[in-house]
């Protein structure tokens, strides 16, 4: 730990250059493929995600309710897309070319390069699957080594136990609880902090490299060993 002229303990140097916004178009995967929220290209593949179809239970803990056909749904991307603090992307599955999903980078903080994911918008076929691990490893990579941020953070209800699973799993560090954080649909809301910073990700990223590999899967799409086994 550094000394300063006084003998107190200050923190390492660290280059203080401002982080630049995300400019991402398209990421190809080997499962799926991320790609900048487009009205024309995904609202029709949205719709089975975003629209009265969807499993009610999904939406408790997001901000937005459901739409309820596909003219309101185009209405909420379009504003989605407008958003100048956040930036959408589509999660579309590469062997069938359906959007199956979306989330977003959000609150920016560029003058100390830190970012959060957020938003996360997951239809059934989309959760718990490769094609999701997949997506928040090529999400992170990109924030990483191309945004050269330093920190990356992922927050949720604090009652909303698998969306911190589904964190923790995927390494990301728990930080602890703000109480009262949020008020949100009337009701309010404690919220968990996660967080991954630059110097995991080398780690991070081997782990769910080896885990991505089709090696750790039958003909079936099984893993052989689960991601916390790695």
């Amino acid at each position: 730990m550094p000394v300063n002229e006084y003998g107190q303990m200050i923190g390492e140097p660290v280059d203080d250059t401002p982080g630049v916004l995300p400019s991402l178009v398209r990421i190809d995967g080997r499962y799926t493929i991320i790609e900048a929220l487009s009205v024309e290209k995904h609202a029709k593949d949205l719709l089975a995600v975003y629209g009265p179809d969807s499993p009610r239970e999904m939406w408790t803990y997001l901000f937005q309710p459901p739409v309820e056909n596909l003219e309101e749904l185009i209405v909420a991307l379009k504003k989605m897309i407008e958003r100048k603090d956040r930036f959408y992307y589509t999660i579309i599955d590469k062997v069938t070319g359906k959007a199956l999903g979306t989330f977003s980078l959000m609150r920016i903080d560029q003058a100390n390069r830190t970012i959060e994911v957020g938003a996360v918008t997951f239809s059934p076929a989309l959760k718990q699957t490769r094609m999701g691990t997949e997506a928040h490893y090529l999400l992170a990579r990109y924030v990483f080594e191309e945004l050269n941020y330093r920190r990356y953070e992922w927050k949720c209800d604090a009652l909303n136990l698998p969306s911190r699973r589904a964190a923790e799993r995927l390494v990301f560090f728990y930080e602890g609880t703000f109480r009262q954080a949020v008020i949100y649909k009337g009701r309010t809301r404690d919220t968990d902090w996660l967080s991954m910073i630059d110097k995991d990700w080398p780690k991070v990223k081997a782990r769910l490299e080896t885990w991505l590999a089709p090696k750790n899967f039958d003909k079936n799409g099984r893993q052989y060993k689960s991601l916390r086994e790695l």
